[in-house]
């Protein structure tokens, strides 16, 4: 497989009343051509901001990239201009936002939005190919009635279709990578397994690689290859999916996971939670960012920062004490 987007020591920054308060901290995260990735991780630990600035998108002028490099088919991302940046996303680099009704606008009909991405990054296109273009795409979604729908407003529309609309837009202009920020967070569970659906098939057809956002290691585990979980702005492990899920070697990952009901757990007991909560970016913990709620913390892990390291082939762990945490893994699965 070839690498289509090669994330590197990605830091970023925002300006707060309290001052520049680092957000992202050498986030490292490769994604293969043709491939789904999930990011995983509590809300407020840097996924969407990564997203965002992988698609030029970091809001300004408090957000700020403070370090790293994002590079695209080997071209990196933060040293183009805003005009090559702008012809990149949209078309060789597409996002379907986690909300779909703040992401569409409220005020124009939902064709003339699908069509201005057309027009934008295919102008040599006629008027009648961008209508027939977004009303097939429309059906390839899952719309019923599309032509009708092309004259309708966003508000009109069910949660699932402003969705499905979202994954039109993000899907026009065939894009080699498909960022996707919680597609499925607000839409109940049957709708949810639909856009997982489609999103898998449209996949198999374009061959686009997919980033999939997510706090749900149920929809990681359904569609992902690659997992990266982030803990407070880092990566805490990177692997295979099942690898993952039968071997973690994070204690994050390892409380993520056991806090998942099964089916073999007895009924109606309590669930493992993970004790403590993220901390403020503008207050973190030095060295590991999860040792104030980490059962295996020592004193190494506050006195220097955990880098990404192999546990084998394809399992990176950000954690001094990985070994020992394996052995308490499996005691647990054992």
């Amino acid at each position: 497989m070839s690498t289509v987007l090669d994330i590197r020591d990605l830091s970023l920054a925002f300006e707060t009343d309290e001052g520049i308060v680092d957000i992202v901290d050498k986030v490292s995260i490769q994604i293969e051509a043709g491939e789904t990735h999930g990011i995983v991780g509590e809300s407020g630990c840097g996924k969407s901001v990564t997203a965002l600035a992988v698609m030029g998108l970091l809001p300004k002028p408090a957000g700020r990239v403070t370090g790293g490099e994002i590079l695209f088919h080997g071209e990196d991302l933060l040293t183009q201009s805003s005009e090559r940046i702008q012809d990149i996303r949209g078309s060789r680099i597409s996002m379907i936002f986690q909300e779909p009704m703040t992401a569409l606008n409220p005020v124009h009909r939902v064709g003339k939005q699908l069509m201005e991405s057309l027009r934008l990054h295919q102008p040599e296109l006629s008027s009648n190919s961008y209508r027939d273009t977004c009303i097939d795409l429309l059906a390839q979604v899952g719309i019923p009635a599309p032509d009708q729908r092309m004259g309708e407003y966003p508000h009109q529309l069910s949660g699932g279709m402003r969705q499905r609309v979202m994954i039109a837009m993000a899907l026009l202009n065939v894009p080699d990578v498909l960022i996707a920020d919680e597609p499925t967070t607000a839409l109940d569970v049957t709708i949810q397994a639909q856009i997982l659906e489609l999103l898998l098939e449209l996949q198999q057809e374009y061959g686009m690689a997919i980033i999939f956002i997510t706090h749900d290691l149920a929809v990681i585990a359904e569609i992902a290859k690659q997992v990266t979980v982030m803990y407070a702005g880092r990566v805490a492990e990177s692997a295979p999916v099942g690898e993952l899920f039968r071997n973690p070697m994070h204690p994050y990952s390892q409380g993520l996971l056991n806090s998942i009901p099964t089916l073999e757990g007895i009924p109606k007991t309590q669930l493992e939670t993970i004790a403590g909560m993220v901390p403020s970016f503008s207050d973190m913990p030095s060295g590991c960012r999860f040792s104030n709620r980490c059962d295996h913390a020592v004193d190494e892990c506050t006195a220097k920062v955990p880098t990404l390291e192999p546990t084998d082939e394809n399992h990176l762990v950000a954690c001094s004490r990985w070994r020992e945490v394996r052995e308490v893994s499996a005691a647990h699965h054992g």
